[in-house]
């Protein structure tokens, strides 16, 4: 008799399974030897390496120093090549592309429009650049077998005095393509607040946004994302376990700010491999997503930059089920609970939990249920 709980996918099962992807930054998931062509196009001669795997080793070890500051540094590099049109749509196009190929059917990705001005473009022109790529590989993408739909967040960098220029930026192209706002950025001596006017204006406008918070910095940053400014998500919020008190009996204590985040379904968008290069964890089984999990605060998993963290939706899936024995339904749990925190319409989301999410993981399950139902036919029939 076979159990009735589907057992921990394996790796050919993750990459087929739907996937959610709330946070990654279109900068932090360039093709290595995209970013040597466009260089090469461009006159660019400051990679470290012109051989596109070398360099893709390079950005894994330059990221892999345990400093958000220092992560951050490698951006210098994507950001240089992104600087004009037609690097732009390339670069979207592929990122659709490569997102549907693993298995993802929605995406919203973020990225700074005031980061690729130096070429001569417009705020306009590069939204719309990164637009129509989007679009260009969800076609791509269909005419590959796969579905995918791509939403865009713009981002303002917190460490400069443009927020609320974006901010009007992405409430002009909300039915175009932009589905959000966000800020990003080194957190420490950067607190959300110093952008109010930009996030009291998203309000008044009854747009969504998410914020970087609780990611090198702790818990003020994660209080003021969402008492002082309102965020729909946290990006990252992984510093709520420094409010949360594990008895040595194994009870649980949760401080009045974790209860809330918990209470009002907040949504955390986690990166765990990220997470570890930037030393906000240690290991995976030390990320607090494991924790969380077990106490059903509502958790996503993300890729946050696959570039420079050689990762996947796939590969991040991979580390959980080996670290937590995650097995397909709760796959579809942080699944869906990525699909309900979308910044598209309510009737949207449902549909795709609906239509695309649940009758994905539906299949995978009965497919395990199948086989395990055929290697005890097979025992039963060589025992005999």
């Amino acid at each position: 008799m076979t159990s009735q709980t589907p057992n921990v996918p394996d790796s050919d099962q993750i990459r087929r399974a739907p996937k959610v992807l709330l946070h990654d930054h279109l900068d932090g998931g360039l093709r290595p030897g995209t970013i040597v062509e466009l260089a090469r196009a461009q006159g660019y001669d400051s990679l470290p390496e012109t051989e596109p795997d070398k360099l893709g080793i390079w950005f894994r070890e330059a990221a892999d120093s345990g400093s958000l500051p220092r992560y951050l540094e490698t951006f210098a590099h994507t950001c240089a090549v992104m600087q004009t049109r037609d690097a732009l749509f390339r670069v979207a196009a592929e990122c659709a592309e490569d997102l549907a190929e693993d298995g993802v059917v929605y995406a919203e990705i973020r990225y700074a429009p005031e980061q690729h001005l130096e070429g001569g473009l417009t705020l306009e022109e590069v939204v719309e650049a990164v637009n129509e790529g989007f679009r260009e590989g969800e076609r791509i993408a269909r005419s590959n077998g796969h579905r995918i739909r791509v939403g865009a967040l713009l981002t303002a960098m917190r460490h400069a005095a443009r927020a609320l220029e974006i901010a009007e930026l992405a409430n002009s192209y909300r039915d175009q393509g932009v589905v959000g706002f966000d800020i990003a950025g080194a957190e420490a001596g950067f607190p959300p607040t110093r952008h109010l006017d930009a996030f009291e204006y998203l309000k008044r406008e009854n747009n969504h946004f998410t914020i970087h918070a609780g990611e090198a910095f702790g818990l003020p940053s994660i209080w003021q994302a969402l008492q002082w400014c309102g965020a729909d998500r946290l990006g990252h919020g992984v510093r709520i376990i420094d409010d949360i008190e594990v008895a040595e009996d194994g009870s649980v204590s949760l401080g009045r700010l974790a209860s809330y985040v918990r209470d009002k379904r907040i949504p955390l968008e986690m990166c765990p491999t990220s997470n570890l290069q930037t030393g906000a964890a240690d290991s995976y089984a030390g990320h607090p997503i494991g924790l969380l999990r077990k106490l059903h605060f509502r958790i996503t998993v993300n890729t946050d930059n696959r570039l420079m963290s050689g990762t996947s939706m796939s590969q991040e899936f991979e580390h959980l089920t080996e670290t937590f024995g995650y097995t397909l339904d709760d796959m579809q749990w942080f699944t869906v609970n990525a699909m309900k925190s979308a910044f598209i319409p309510f009737d949207e989301r449902l549909a795709m939990i609906s239509d695309v999410i649940k009758p994905g993981y539906a299949e995978l399950k009965s497919e395990w249920l199948f086989r395990q139902t055929a290697v005890t036919s097979s025992s039963v029939v060589s025992g005999s």
